[in-house]
Protein backbone atom coordinates (compact mmCIF):
# COMPACT_ATOMS: atom_id res chain seq x y z
CA UNK A 1 0.00 0.00 0.00
CA UNK A 2 1.29 3.39 -0.72
CA UNK A 3 2.10 6.49 2.10
CA UNK A 4 -0.76 8.29 2.38
CA UNK A 5 -1.39 11.54 4.89
CA UNK A 6 -4.49 10.95 7.50
CA UNK A 7 -6.18 13.80 8.22
CA UNK A 8 -8.64 14.52 10.84
CA UNK A 9 -10.09 17.84 10.49
CA UNK A 10 -12.06 19.73 13.34
CA UNK A 11 -15.00 20.90 11.74
CA UNK A 12 -17.08 19.76 8.66
CA UNK A 13 -16.28 22.84 6.59
CA UNK A 14 -12.97 21.73 6.85
CA UNK A 15 -13.47 18.44 5.31
CA UNK A 16 -15.44 19.43 2.49
CA UNK A 17 -12.59 22.34 1.50
CA UNK A 18 -9.80 19.62 1.31
CA UNK A 19 -11.93 17.63 -0.51
CA UNK A 20 -13.15 19.94 -2.82
CA UNK A 21 -9.89 20.87 -4.82
CA UNK A 22 -10.04 19.57 -8.18
CA UNK A 23 -6.73 18.23 -8.62
CA UNK A 24 -7.05 16.56 -4.85
CA UNK A 25 -6.58 12.69 -4.54
CA UNK A 26 -7.76 12.76 -1.11
CA UNK A 27 -10.13 11.01 -0.08
CA UNK A 28 -13.13 10.87 2.36
CA UNK A 29 -13.11 7.78 5.08
CA UNK A 30 -15.40 7.21 7.68
CA UNK A 31 -14.70 3.53 9.33
CA UNK A 32 -12.16 2.81 6.75
CA UNK A 33 -13.59 -1.12 6.67
CA UNK A 34 -13.79 -1.35 3.09
CA UNK A 35 -11.24 1.21 2.00
CA UNK A 36 -8.48 0.20 3.12
CA UNK A 37 -9.13 -2.97 1.51
CA UNK A 38 -9.29 -2.00 -1.87
CA UNK A 39 -6.13 0.50 -1.08
CA UNK A 40 -4.29 -2.66 -0.13
CA UNK A 41 -5.34 -4.80 -3.21
CA UNK A 42 -4.18 -1.42 -5.35
CA UNK A 43 -7.58 -0.05 -6.19
CA UNK A 44 -7.23 3.41 -5.19
CA UNK A 45 -3.90 5.31 -4.34
CA UNK A 46 -5.35 8.32 -2.04
CA UNK A 47 -1.83 10.35 -0.92
CA UNK A 48 -4.43 11.81 1.59
CA UNK A 49 -7.45 10.59 3.73
CA UNK A 50 -10.03 12.83 5.34
CA UNK A 51 -11.33 11.46 8.45
CA UNK A 52 -14.94 12.29 8.92
CA UNK A 53 -15.33 10.20 12.18
CA UNK A 54 -14.99 13.06 14.76
CA UNK A 55 -16.84 15.34 12.70
CA UNK A 56 -19.41 16.92 15.44
CA UNK A 57 -22.50 17.62 12.62
CA UNK A 58 -21.89 13.50 11.10
CA UNK A 59 -22.89 12.38 14.48
CA UNK A 60 -25.87 11.61 16.60
CA UNK A 61 -28.94 9.94 16.44
CA UNK A 62 -32.30 11.78 16.85
CA UNK A 63 -35.75 12.36 15.59
CA UNK A 64 -36.64 16.11 13.84
CA UNK A 65 -40.04 17.95 14.00
CA UNK A 66 -40.95 15.82 10.83
CA UNK A 67 -41.14 12.38 13.22
CA UNK A 68 -38.13 11.21 10.88
CA UNK A 69 -35.19 9.74 12.43
CA UNK A 70 -31.92 11.03 11.54
CA UNK A 71 -28.62 9.32 11.51
CA UNK A 72 -25.46 10.84 11.35
CA UNK A 73 -23.29 9.60 8.59
CA UNK A 74 -20.77 8.98 10.87
CA UNK A 75 -22.60 6.63 13.46
CA UNK A 76 -21.15 3.28 13.81
CA UNK A 77 -23.47 0.11 12.59
CA UNK A 78 -22.77 -1.15 16.09
CA UNK A 79 -24.31 2.17 17.90
CA UNK A 80 -27.40 1.39 15.35
CA UNK A 81 -27.89 -1.75 16.87
CA UNK A 82 -27.78 -0.61 19.91
CA UNK A 83 -29.39 2.54 20.12
CA UNK A 84 -32.94 2.47 21.87
CA UNK A 85 -34.80 4.98 19.11
CA UNK A 86 -33.71 2.92 16.11
CA UNK A 87 -34.99 0.01 17.85
CA UNK A 88 -38.20 1.61 18.21
CA UNK A 89 -38.30 4.06 15.10
CA UNK A 90 -37.01 1.52 12.94
CA UNK A 91 -36.25 -1.87 14.47
CA UNK A 92 -35.73 -3.61 11.34
CA UNK A 93 -32.47 -1.66 10.98
CA UNK A 94 -31.30 -2.82 14.33
CA UNK A 95 -32.44 -6.47 13.74
CA UNK A 96 -30.21 -6.75 10.43
CA UNK A 97 -27.54 -4.88 12.28
CA UNK A 98 -27.02 -8.21 14.63
CA UNK A 99 -26.08 -10.14 11.93
CA UNK A 100 -23.75 -8.09 10.15
CA UNK A 101 -20.64 -8.91 9.41
CA UNK A 102 -18.83 -9.43 13.14
CA UNK A 103 -18.74 -7.69 15.98
CA UNK A 104 -15.18 -6.03 15.38
CA UNK A 105 -16.43 -5.11 11.76
CA UNK A 106 -19.43 -2.79 13.30
CA UNK A 107 -17.28 -1.08 15.80
CA UNK A 108 -15.47 0.75 13.04
CA UNK A 109 -18.00 0.44 9.79
CA UNK A 110 -19.99 3.95 9.60
CA UNK A 111 -23.74 4.01 7.75
CA UNK A 112 -22.59 6.73 5.66
CA UNK A 113 -19.38 4.65 4.24
CA UNK A 114 -21.87 1.73 3.94
CA UNK A 115 -23.79 3.72 1.18
CA UNK A 116 -21.09 5.13 -0.24
CA UNK A 117 -19.16 2.03 -1.01
CA UNK A 118 -21.89 1.44 -3.53
CA UNK A 119 -21.27 -2.01 -3.26
CA UNK A 120 -24.26 -4.80 -4.10
CA UNK A 121 -23.53 -6.90 -1.35
CA UNK A 122 -24.61 -5.21 1.60
CA UNK A 123 -27.64 -4.55 3.88
CA UNK A 124 -28.24 -1.47 4.40
CA UNK A 125 -29.27 -0.53 1.07
CA UNK A 126 -31.62 -2.83 0.69
CA UNK A 127 -33.42 -2.32 4.25
CA UNK A 128 -32.78 1.90 3.97
CA UNK A 129 -34.48 1.57 -0.06
CA UNK A 130 -37.40 0.01 1.15
CA UNK A 131 -38.10 2.00 3.99
CA UNK A 132 -37.60 4.77 2.12
CA UNK A 133 -34.89 6.57 3.54
CA UNK A 134 -33.56 9.70 2.25
CA UNK A 135 -30.26 11.15 2.40
CA UNK A 136 -28.44 14.45 2.83
CA UNK A 137 -25.55 15.34 0.86
CA UNK A 138 -22.97 17.78 1.31
CA UNK A 139 -20.13 19.16 -0.40
CA UNK A 140 -18.31 22.87 -0.72
CA UNK A 141 -20.81 24.12 -3.48
CA UNK A 142 -24.21 23.48 -1.31
CA UNK A 143 -26.45 20.40 -0.46
CA UNK A 144 -28.79 18.13 -1.82
CA UNK A 145 -31.32 15.44 -0.41
CA UNK A 146 -32.21 12.37 -2.36
CA UNK A 147 -33.68 8.78 -1.65
CA UNK A 148 -31.29 5.92 -0.73
CA UNK A 149 -33.15 3.85 -3.60
CA UNK A 150 -32.02 6.73 -6.02
CA UNK A 151 -28.23 6.85 -4.91
CA UNK A 152 -27.00 3.87 -6.53
CA UNK A 153 -26.06 3.68 -10.16
CA UNK A 154 -24.43 0.23 -10.80
CA UNK A 155 -21.37 -1.55 -9.69
CA UNK A 156 -19.99 0.17 -7.13
CA UNK A 157 -21.53 3.41 -8.52
CA UNK A 158 -23.09 6.36 -6.71
CA UNK A 159 -24.58 8.96 -7.58
CA UNK A 160 -22.00 11.03 -5.39
CA UNK A 161 -19.89 13.62 -7.30
CA UNK A 162 -16.65 14.79 -6.37
CA UNK A 163 -16.38 16.25 -2.99
CA UNK A 164 -19.55 15.17 -1.84
CA UNK A 165 -20.37 13.29 1.08
CA UNK A 166 -23.22 12.13 3.33
CA UNK A 167 -23.95 13.65 6.04
CA UNK A 168 -27.43 12.09 7.37
CA UNK A 169 -29.60 9.55 6.63
CA UNK A 170 -33.21 10.13 7.71
CA UNK A 171 -35.82 7.73 7.78
CA UNK A 172 -39.72 8.16 7.99
CA UNK A 173 -41.74 7.10 10.68
CA UNK A 174 -42.94 3.15 10.56
CA UNK A 175 -45.71 3.27 12.70
CA UNK A 176 -48.58 1.47 11.41
CA UNK A 177 -46.36 -0.79 9.36
CA UNK A 178 -44.42 -4.20 9.30
CA UNK A 179 -41.17 -4.90 7.94
CA UNK A 180 -38.73 -7.77 7.77
CA UNK A 181 -35.27 -8.09 6.19
CA UNK A 182 -33.71 -11.52 5.04
CA UNK A 183 -30.63 -12.67 3.79
CA UNK A 184 -29.18 -16.23 2.86
CA UNK A 185 -25.27 -16.02 3.24
CA UNK A 186 -24.00 -19.31 1.41
CA UNK A 187 -20.28 -19.82 2.80
CA UNK A 188 -19.99 -18.40 6.46
CA UNK A 189 -22.78 -16.68 8.61
CA UNK A 190 -20.51 -13.31 9.22
CA UNK A 191 -19.85 -13.27 5.00
CA UNK A 192 -21.55 -10.85 2.47
CA UNK A 193 -25.38 -11.98 1.32
CA UNK A 194 -25.80 -13.81 -1.95
CA UNK A 195 -29.47 -12.49 -1.24
CA UNK A 196 -31.03 -10.01 0.91
CA UNK A 197 -35.02 -9.28 0.47
CA UNK A 198 -36.70 -6.67 2.89
CA UNK A 199 -40.40 -6.72 2.81
CA UNK A 200 -42.27 -3.32 4.30
CA UNK A 201 -46.01 -3.25 4.16
CA UNK A 202 -49.10 -2.43 6.15
CA UNK A 203 -51.86 -5.23 6.86
CA UNK A 204 -55.55 -3.74 7.72
CA UNK A 205 -57.70 -6.50 8.71
CA UNK A 206 -55.60 -8.75 7.25
CA UNK A 207 -55.39 -7.33 4.01
CA UNK A 208 -52.16 -6.60 2.36
CA UNK A 209 -51.80 -2.30 1.30
CA UNK A 210 -48.89 0.05 0.04
CA UNK A 211 -46.59 -3.59 -0.34
CA UNK A 212 -42.84 -2.35 -0.94
CA UNK A 213 -40.47 -5.07 -1.50
CA UNK A 214 -36.98 -4.33 -2.21
CA UNK A 215 -34.03 -6.93 -3.28
CA UNK A 216 -30.37 -6.60 -2.32
CA UNK A 217 -27.32 -8.19 -3.40
CA UNK A 218 -28.36 -10.54 -6.30
CA UNK A 219 -28.01 -7.58 -8.50
CA UNK A 220 -25.83 -4.79 -9.34
CA UNK A 221 -28.36 -1.57 -7.27
CA UNK A 222 -31.13 -2.20 -4.86
CA UNK A 223 -34.42 -3.21 -6.70
CA UNK A 224 -37.76 -2.38 -5.93
CA UNK A 225 -40.12 -5.82 -7.08
CA UNK A 226 -43.05 -3.65 -8.36
CA UNK A 227 -44.77 -6.49 -10.02
CA UNK A 228 -44.51 -8.33 -6.86
CA UNK A 229 -45.66 -5.31 -4.59
CA UNK A 230 -49.13 -4.88 -7.02
CA UNK A 231 -49.73 -9.00 -7.14
CA UNK A 232 -49.81 -8.41 -3.15
CA UNK A 233 -51.76 -4.99 -2.61
CA UNK A 234 -55.74 -5.40 -1.60
CA UNK A 235 -55.12 -9.16 -1.13
CA UNK A 236 -56.05 -11.33 1.74
CA UNK A 237 -52.70 -12.00 3.93
CA UNK A 238 -51.82 -16.06 3.10
CA UNK A 239 -49.62 -18.82 2.48
CA UNK A 240 -50.73 -18.97 -0.97
CA UNK A 241 -50.17 -15.53 -1.76
CA UNK A 242 -46.34 -15.62 -0.21
CA UNK A 243 -46.09 -18.38 -2.28
CA UNK A 244 -47.04 -17.15 -5.44
CA UNK A 245 -44.99 -13.95 -4.61
CA UNK A 246 -41.98 -15.53 -4.13
CA UNK A 247 -42.44 -17.24 -7.41
CA UNK A 248 -42.84 -14.78 -9.27
CA UNK A 249 -40.17 -12.20 -7.88
CA UNK A 250 -37.77 -15.18 -9.47
CA UNK A 251 -38.86 -15.49 -12.46
CA UNK A 252 -38.86 -11.24 -12.56
CA UNK A 253 -34.98 -11.36 -11.71
CA UNK A 254 -31.18 -12.09 -13.65
CA UNK A 255 -29.19 -12.20 -10.39
CA UNK A 256 -25.62 -11.95 -10.66
CA UNK A 257 -23.04 -15.03 -11.07
CA UNK A 258 -20.73 -14.63 -8.28
CA UNK A 259 -18.77 -16.26 -6.04
CA UNK A 260 -21.69 -16.27 -3.51
CA UNK A 261 -23.72 -18.61 -6.08
CA UNK A 262 -24.80 -18.79 -9.78
CA UNK A 263 -27.96 -16.33 -11.05
CA UNK A 264 -29.68 -19.94 -11.38
CA UNK A 265 -28.86 -20.90 -7.67
CA UNK A 266 -29.95 -16.76 -6.41
CA UNK A 267 -33.02 -17.35 -8.56
CA UNK A 268 -33.98 -20.32 -6.04
CA UNK A 269 -32.97 -17.98 -3.26
CA UNK A 270 -35.06 -14.98 -4.36
CA UNK A 271 -38.10 -17.41 -4.47
CA UNK A 272 -37.50 -18.88 -0.64
CA UNK A 273 -36.67 -15.89 0.97
CA UNK A 274 -39.24 -13.33 -0.51
CA UNK A 275 -41.96 -15.91 0.70
CA UNK A 276 -40.38 -16.29 4.23
CA UNK A 277 -40.04 -12.78 4.01
CA UNK A 278 -43.70 -12.42 3.32
CA UNK A 279 -44.52 -14.72 5.73
CA UNK A 280 -43.08 -13.47 8.59
CA UNK A 281 -44.88 -10.41 7.91
CA UNK A 282 -48.24 -11.99 8.13
CA UNK A 283 -47.35 -14.29 11.45
CA UNK A 284 -46.21 -10.63 13.31
CA UNK A 285 -49.78 -8.98 11.62
CA UNK A 286 -51.42 -12.78 13.64
CA UNK A 287 -49.49 -11.91 16.60
CA UNK A 288 -50.21 -8.09 16.84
Amino acid sequence: MNPFELVTPPKLADALALLSHEESTARPMSGGTALMLMMKSGVFHPTQLISLTQLPELQGIAINGAGELCIGAATTLRDLERSALVQTHAPVVAQAMKKLANVRVRNVACIGGALAHGDPHMDLPPILSCINAEIDIVSAKGSRSIAVIDLFRGYYETQLAEGEIIQTVRIPSMAGRICHYLKCTTRSADDWPAVGICVNVQIHAHVIQDAHIVLGSALEVPTRLREVEECLNGHLASEALSVKAGELGASLVTPMDDALGSSVYKKQLVKIYLTRALQACMVEDLNA
